[in-house]
C-alpha cells in the first residue's frame, strides 16, 4: 500500500487568524490590592499601634509654640547685628550649626537662661608677653583657648597658673610649619619683637612673619575663622609724619639690620589683605606701638625693660645717642582691651594700638629714677643703627570706630611692671598671676 506525502502549504485563500487582544482592565482592581496588602500579615494592626504611640507622644510633650520652649527654630529669629555686637560675640554659624536666637515679641530680648556661647581660639605666641595677658582676658570671658608656642621668647610660666583648666590648652609649636586645628579666632602674634631676638636670627624672624603667617591664613580660610594680625609701628621706619596715622606708607630701610623684622611685618600685611581681597578671609590688623608690663623678658632690649631692671640692679640707665628720640608707651592691659575690641568689632583696619603720651629717652629715664631709685645714674652709648628718631601714634580712628583709647598712664603702670621684675630677678615669689617665678 503506497503512502502518499501532502504538502500543506500556506494557502494564501485561508483566511488569517484574528489579531490579539487583552482582557478589558477590571477598574475595582487598584483599589482592593492595598486593602489585601494591609490586611495581610497583621500590617493594618500595626499602622493603627504606631499612630496610637504618635498621638500619646504629642499629647504629653508640650507643643512647639509654647514660650517656654528654647531651642534651634522653635519661634525664633536670628539675633540682629547690633545685638550680636553689643554681645561681643559674632555669629560663628559654621560651628556646629549654633545660632542665638530672639523671642519674636515686641521686646525682642534673649530669653532668660540663654548664655553667650564660649569661643574657640588660638593665640600664637601666647606665652609670650602679650599673648598671655590676652589668653587671660580670653579665659576670663569664658573662650576655650589653645595657646600655641615655640618658646623662643615665650615661657611656660606665663601661662602656668592655667594648666589644669578645661577650656585651656598649650601646645609646643613653631608657625613655620603647618598647623590643622578647629576654631572660630585666630590672634597671630608669634613673631620675637624686641632688637634683641628679632636681630639674633634675622632669617628666621622674616620666615615666621612671612610663611608663619601664611600658614595661619591658611587655617583661617580652610575653616571659615576670624583672623586678627598684630603688626607693629615699625612699619612705619623712621617717620617723616609726626604723627603717624594709619594711611601713611613709612620710610623704613629694606636692607637694614632691622628690616627683618620691619618688612617681615609689612609683608604679613599684604598677605592678610590678599586673603582678605581673594579668599573672603575675615581679618583685622593692629598695628601695635610700645607696649610695656609684667612678664615682658628683662633683658629684652627694649627701653622699659632696660631701665626697669637696670635701676633695680643699681646699674647705670642706658641711653643711646643723645636720648632724645621719643616714643609712646602703653600699658598692656590697654593693648588687649583694644586687640579684643578689634576682634569683635566690624572693621579690618589697620589700626593704631598705642598711648599718644609722648616721651624723650631722658624723660622715660627720669620717670624710672623717680620710681626706683633716684641716684640711678645715667649712662650714653653710640645709638644703634636704623633707630627711630620719634614714634607716636595718632589714635583717631581706634576711638571713632572701636571707642577704644588708653586708659592706664605711665606713672601709674610703670609700678605695676617694676613690682614683677623685682619678684623676679632678687627672689622666688608669687607674681599677680599666682605662679612662682625665679630669677
Amino acid at each position: 500500500m503506497g503512502s502518499e506525502l501532502i504538502f500543506r502549504g500556506h494557502d494564501e485563500t485561508q483566511p488569517p487568524a484574528d489579531a490579539y487582544s487583552p482582557k478589558p482592565p477590571k477598574p475595582w482592581l487598584s483599589m482592593t490590592r492595598p486593602i489585601h496588602y494591609m490586611l495581610r500579615e497583621q500590617r493594618l494592626l500595626f499602622v493603627l499601634v504606631g499612630i496610637g504611640i504618635a498621638t500619646l507622644a504629642f499629647t504629653l510633650f508640650p507643643s512647639s509654640n509654647s514660650p517656654s520652649r528654647v531651642g534651634y527654630g522653635y519661634g525664633y529669629d536670628p539675633i540682629p547685628t547690633d545685638l550680636a555686637r553689643w554681645s561681643n560675640t559674632p555669629s560663628y554659624e559654621h560651628r556646629a550649626g549654633f545660632q542665638i536666637h530672639r523671642v519674636m515679641n515686641s521686646g525682642g530680648k534673649i530669653p532668660l537662661g540663654l548664655k553667650r556661647k564660649g569661643l574657640r581660639i588660638v593665640v600664637t605666641g601666647g606665652a609670650g608677653f602679650v599673648g598671655s595677658h590676652l589668653v587671660d582676658r580670653l579665659i576670663e570671658r569664658g573662650d576655650s583657648v589653645i595657646v600655641v608656642d615655640n618658646f623662643f621668647t615665650g615661657r611656660k610660666e606665663n601661662v602656668m597658673h592655667h594648666f589644669g583648666n578645661p577650656r585651656f590648652e598649650l601646645i609646643r609649636h613653631d608657625v613655620v610649619e603647618p598647623l590643622l586645628l578647629e576654631v572660630d579666632q585666630i590672634y597671630h602674634l608669634a613673631c620675637p619683637a624686641s632688637p634683641v631676638h628679632y636681630k639674633f636670627n634675622p632669617v628666621k624672624t622674616i620666615k615666621t612673619n612671612v610663611v608663619g603667617t601664611l600658614n595661619m591664613l591658611g587655617l583661617a580660610k580652610r575653616v571659615g575663622a576670624r583672623f586678627l594680625l598684630t603688626s607693629t609701628s615699625e612699619v612705619y621706619g623712621d617717620p617723616l609724619q609726626h604723627p603717624q596715622v594709619e594711611t601713611y606708607w613709612g620710610n623704613v630701610n629694606p636692607i637694614g639690620v632691622r628690616s627683618c623684622y620691619d618688612e617681615g611685618k609689612r609683608t604679613a600685611e599684604t598677605l592678610t589683605m590678599d586673603y582678605h581681597r581673594g579668599a573672603e578671609v575675615e581679618v583685622r590688623i593692629a598695628r601695635i606701638f610700645n607696649t610695656y608690663g609684667p612678664r615682658m623678658c628683662i633683658d629684652d632690649g627694649r627701653v622699659v625693660s632696660n631701665f626697669v631692671a637696670q635701676a633695680l640692679r643699681k646699674e647705670p640707665l642706658t641711653v643711646y645717642g643723645d636720648g632724645k628720640q621719643t616714643r609712646s608707651f602703653q600699658y598692656v592691659s590697654d593693648l588687649v582691651e583694644g586687640l579684643m575690641r578689634l576682634m569683635e568689632g566690624e572693621h579690618i583696619g589697620p589700626f593704631n594700638l598705642g598711648n599718644p603720651g609722648e616721651f624723650t629717652m631722658l624723660e622715660l629715664a627720669k620717670v624710672v629714677q623717680e620710681t626706683i631709685d633716684p641716684d640711678a645714674k645715667i649712662e650714653y652709648r653710640a645709638n644703634t643703627e636704623d633707630d627711630p628718631h620719634k614714634r607716636k601714634p595718632d589714635i583717631t580712628k581706634a576711638k571713632d570706630l572701636l571707642g577704644w583709647e588708653p586708659k592706664v598712664s605711665l606713672r601709674k603702670g610703670l609700678p605695676l611692671m617694676v613690682s614683677d621684675f623685682r619678684q623676679r630677678i632678687f627672689g622666688d615669689h608669687k607674681d599677680n598671676s599666682g605662679t612662682k617665678t625665679t630669677a
